[in-house]
């Protein structure tokens, strides 16, 4: 058996190549959309890809179900209970077996996070006692299950699908042979989940022991588990699950946007495009486009961008020379493909238009007491997820997901100086950069986070300040 696990760290993403090395016949379960490293390793060992399994329809990510199928002509499958699909599939039902020789495919359905979501057995052999593994797309991942609310929005209630959820755990995966290893479809860092493990594998018996939402509690003790303290889910998941359900363009991942001048960027800017700046903060902070929006590429640059920006933005490039094309394929990776284009020489560009350029304000930990002293009204956001929040948190500081941000900006003062903080200074230069284009005119955010103001204060969560008195350490 050839048996890979491909995982996409940036949005916490594994997919999977499984095939029979006897008959060369292979499937690709729940790929993200640039494909390439599929198709490149199963020529290289003799495969052919036959069928795109999907676990469910995704909310996280745009899949590369069409790009496989347009490449190598694969079958697309989901789960029968399946709905709204917009091009041709196969349909899969509960116990449904798939031959690619000795290896064999077992389906089983297991809704709850989605109504159409499976589970795929895996056996070496049709016969063998213990299944190799199980791929439990988001129904279970290593420490946590898939949260049951992402589809309370359209009429499906997190109740009813944490209580599915409850029975697919207990009736078809907590059944397997404690042997059965267990392979999720995201790690930790998924907003699909609020702790996953950063194990990428693990087995159904040391879930059944170490798993708390599998420790023997009644069903309504799971439910409210499970429901409670669940991340902010980023605002393109309701897209992204609209998209992969529709036929769509195919990525393009093997050509960069085009090289625009600053001139032209600066028109398409004043047209109503975004400006992307995917370079380090530090570089960003020191000089950039004005009403730029910064999201590292470093970092967790498509999900990070996709809470700050909308689907049907028109996205400009700045970045490092040679990142144009990476940039475009991994806002492909969420379904933001109106990528106009790049600018070219940026550095040169931006050195020698000041004009057209600004500073940003990132202040340490001791500076943003300093400042609290004098501007005893600062306004502080906390941009971090609410189970993060509930841990420790700067006091007065007002609770803003990345996620909201945008939503929120007419409740803030724009004239009133503002920092944004994190947990390490990463979202928290996004969310600066967001309000400084949308005119806030004193903006900074803290280098280095809540974590930075711990170290400073010698407290997780300090008193709040007396008479406007910032806390000491």
């Amino acid at each position: 058996m050839i048996f890979t696990q491909y995982y996409l760290d940036c949005l916490s993403h594994a997919s999977y190549l499984i095939a029979d090395d006897s008959t060369g016949r292979g499937v690709v379960v729940d790929p993200q959309r640039d494909v390439a490293q599929y198709v490149a390793d199963a020529t290289a060992q003799g495969v052919t890809i036959e069928r795109v399994l999907e676990t469910h329809v995704h909310a996280d990510f745009l899949s590369g179900h069409l790009e496989l199928a347009e490449r190598v002509g694969a079958t697309i499958s989901y789960g029968d209970a399946a709905t709204g699909i917009g091009f041709a599939y196969e349909p899969l039902a509960d116990g449904q077996r798939l031959s690619l020789g000795a290896v064999t495919l077992e389906i089983r359905a297991t809704p709850g996070h989605t109504p159409e979501s499976i589970s795929i057995v895996v056996w070496e052999r049709a016969d063998d006692t213990v299944p190799y593994a199980v791929l439990t797309g988001d129904t279970l991942f290593i420490g946590d299950v898939g949260r049951p609310d992402l589809l309370s929005s359209i009429g499906v209630s997190a109740d009813e699908l944490a209580r599915r959820l409850y029975h697919s755990l207990h009736e078809q995966l907590l059944t397997l042979p404690d042997d059965t290893r267990v392979f999720p479809a995201h790690g930790a860092g998924s907003a699909c989940g609020k702790q996953l493990s950063t194990e990428k594998q693990s087995t159904i018996g040391e879930q059944r022991l170490v798993n708390y939402a599998l420790q023997p509690m009644t069903e309504d003790d799971f439910v409210r588990v499970v429901t409670e303290g669940q991340p902010t889910a980023p605002g393109y998941f309701a897209f992204d699950a609209a998209r992969n359900r529709e036929a769509r363009p195919i990525l393009d991942e093997e050509h960069p946007p085009p090289a625009l001048c600053l001139d032209d960027l600066l028109e398409a800017q004043c047209g109503g495009a975004a400006v992307l700046d995917t370079r380090d903060p530090m570089d960003f902070a020191a000089g950039h486009l004005r009403g730029s929006v910064n999201v590292d590429l470093q970092g967790r640059f498509s999900e990070w961008t996709g809470d700050v920006l909308d689907h049907d933005t028109h996205i400009v490039i700045v970045g490092n020379p040679g990142t144009e094309l990476e940039a475009k394929v991994r806002l492909g990776r969420i379904g933001f493909d109106d990528v106009v284009g790049y600018l070219d020489d940026a550095h040169v560009a931006l050195a020698t238009h000041p004009e057209a350029t600004e500073r940003s304000s990132r202040l340490t930990a001791r500076e943003l007491e300093t400042r609290w002293r004098d501007l005893p009204d600062l306004q502080i956001l906390d941009v971090r997820n609410p189970g993060e929040v509930a841990l420790g948190a700067i006091p007065g500081a007002r609770p803003v997901p990345l996620p909201k941000l945008v939503a929120t900006l007419e409740t803030l003062d724009r004239g009133v100086p503002t920092v944004v903080y994190c947990a390490g200074g990463a979202r928290s230069a996004i969310g600066a950069s967001v309000l400084a284009a949308r005119g806030f005119t004193d903006v900074s955010d803290l280098l280095g986070g809540f974590e930075a103001w711990k170290a400073q204060t010698g407290e997780a969560r300090p008193d709040p300040p007396v008479a406007s008195e910032p806390p000491r350490s």
